[in-house]
């Protein structure tokens, strides 16, 4: 049985957002961890943020890595979540990993055009503090992403490339 595809990279990459394509063209099952969090907690992320702190939440996203274990589907990471824990090597060990790079410019473009408020990090920083907050956060989570068994660059790698590159593992 084919393992579980994990989509890795920074917020605001596209892991959702080509997640869901990827699955319908592998005809896979889409499964968002931070979507199945908010499922299980019952408030927003950013809420939970607020009265729980960051170390509660990583500990949920640890928990919702391991839930889909089994499953053959295409799974969006958050975007800490290979950094935290053991979680990069677990992801390795029991699925295949896909790292959606951009550069810090085009993540900043999409992040300061997205809505700041679902992202509880972000949440009142200037243009200026995004950027530096943006490069410095790759620089921590570069070594981490870089495990991925494939690196696609995401601005100019097409659903049907990946699925192409992802079924040549599979076989």
């Amino acid at each position: 049985m084919p393992k579980p595809i994990f989509l890795i990279g920074y917020m605001g990459s596209g892991k959702t957002t080509l997640g869901k394509k990827l699955a319908t063209k592998l005809e896979l099952p889409f499964i968002d961890t931070d979507e199945e969090i908010v499922k299980q907690i019952g408030m927003s992320i950013t809420e939970y943020f607020s009265q729980h702190g960051e170390d509660a939440f990583r500990t949920l996203e640890r928990e919702q890595l391991r839930k889909f274990a089994e499953n053959a589907a295409v799974i969006s990471t958050g975007g800490g979540a290979p950094c935290f824990f053991d979680n990069m090597e677990w992801i390795r060990a029991n699925g295949y990993a896909v790292y959606l790079q951009m550069s810090p410019k085009a993540l900043f473009d999409r992040l300061s055009q997205s809505k700041l408020h679902k992202r509880p990090i972000l949440i009142g920083k200037s243009p200026e503090e995004l950027r530096l907050f943006i490069e410095e956060k790759l620089i921590e989570r570069e070594p981490y992403y870089t495990q991925a068994h494939l690196t696609i660059d995401q601005l100019n790698t097409s659903v049907e490339t990946l699925a192409d590159l992802i079924n040549q593992y599979n076989r």
